[in-house]
């Protein structure tokens, strides 16, 4: 049978016609034409005072930071549970990430992890909306007010998500997204930063571009503008041709969204019943934009085989995502004992909109005797199964 990918990006005509656009303008490369109408697409969306449109959510971490003023020595709280950029991008300023656990049933920072590691050297908070779905804002913002705190909501595998009937991305005062090829809007890799203060915006875009301003713009005036390099910056912009796929795929979100909506809806119904592994939970002040579905595997179960069996029959798994205070890079002294246990029994099936029903039945019937077949036996007290 054919192989059924862990994810697959939905592109096709209406992102090619985009592309040929911008072979036809003559400026493929980034914070042109294309980049600024992204950039006000994405204002217009989320209701932000400024978008800024850059080559991934990782960089978009990264120039947050330094707009929010954090330097060496200074603490950062990071959700301890996902992909660990904003670790990463703590470590990039000389600054100290502090892993907070995150809640057993959604996977998300726990706030009152939050809580208890703030100590003097702390100044903000980087949540993350744990592939897909958004953390607990009300109870996070709460808490950063009273010790006047930043948050930062790292939504890279949130597009479309909603918290509360808000957009995830424009849930806290800056807010990062990710364009990457397994995302719900996709130009293969790219990211974007959201600000609430267009003077946050305005640092990141110059940031962003080596501290100078965009030389398509220098380019349109009369005369020979010098540009000054009045800071130190990156090269952390985005292309247009990247800018153009995501115009088209920004508008197609919804409908991509519901067909992954329909999977995540159809994987439920068909594994309520099995005893062997849970299917994920969805508060209902929230809304998932499943980058990833994530089943939780019983103790019992032997993940690597059922793997190992999955990918056998064409199937593609992954084990979820990462526990960051165990990666020897961050040498964390705080454990983090929840997301150390579902890094442990997380395991990722095939989640894209592109997936059939007869896809996903096979995924469950594969998934389903793979987890009977490589379950341990619980033992009694007098060692017999």
């Amino acid at each position: 049978m054919d192989p059924i990918p862990l994810v697959h990006a939905s592109l096709g005509e209406q992102e090619l016609a985009a592309v040929a656009e911008v072979f036809a303008s003559g400026w493929p490369a980034g914070q042109g034409p294309k980049g600024k109408a992204l950039e006000a697409q994405l204002v217009a969306r989320y209701g932000v005072g400024d978008a800024v449109a850059m080559c991934n959510a990782g960089a978009a971490l990264h120039v947050a930071l330094l707009a929010l003023g954090v330097k060496p020595g200074d603490e950062v709280i990071v959700a301890d549970y996902g992909f660990p950029a904003p670790a990463h991008a703590v470590r990039y300023l000389d600054a100290v990430p502090v892993c907070a656990d995150v809640r057993a049933d959604t996977g998300t920072i726990d706030p009152q992890a939050v809580a208890d590691l703030i100590t003097p050297r702390t100044v903000g908070v980087i949540a993350v909306d744990t592939v897909g779905i958004p953390a607990d804002y009300v109870e996070l913002q709460a808490i950063a007010d009273r010790h006047g705190l930043f948050v930062i909501e790292d939504a890279a595998c949130a597009v479309g998500a909603k918290y509360q009937g808000r957009e995830a991305g424009a849930l806290t005062e800056v807010g990062v997204l990710s364009f990457h090829g397994r995302k719900g809007a996709s130009s293969g890799e790219g990211g974007a930063l959201l600000a609430a203060d267009p003077k946050i915006g305005a640092d990141a875009r110059l940031r962003s571009s080596f501290g100078i301003g965009s030389i398509f713009d220098m380019g349109k005036v009369v005369g020979l503008p010098i540009p000054e390099f009045t800071q130190i910056g990156y090269n952390y912009k985005l292309s247009d041709i990247a800018a153009a796929i995501l115009q088209v795929q920004l508008g197609r979100i919804d409908e991509l969204l519901a067909r992954r909506d329909a999977v995540a809806t159809r994987y439920a119904e068909l594994l309520a019943d099995e005893e062997l592994l849970t299917v994920p939970y969805v508060p209902q002040d929230r809304t998932h934009a499943w980058q990833t579905y994530m089943v939780t595997l019983d103790a019992s179960v032997d993940r690597a085989a059922v793997a190992t069996e999955l990918r056998g029959k064409g199937i593609g798994c992954g084990h979820g995502t990462f526990a960051a205070h165990i990666q020897p890079v961050f040498e964390s002294k705080h454990k983090c004992p929840v997301s150390a246990d579902l890094h442990q029994r997380h395991l990722a099936i095939p989640m894209h909109a592109e997936l059939s029903t007869n896809q996903v039945e096979r995924v469950v019937d594969a998934l389903r005797s793979a987890v009977r077949t490589h379950s341990v036996p619980t033992r009694t007290l007098g060692g017999a199964a």
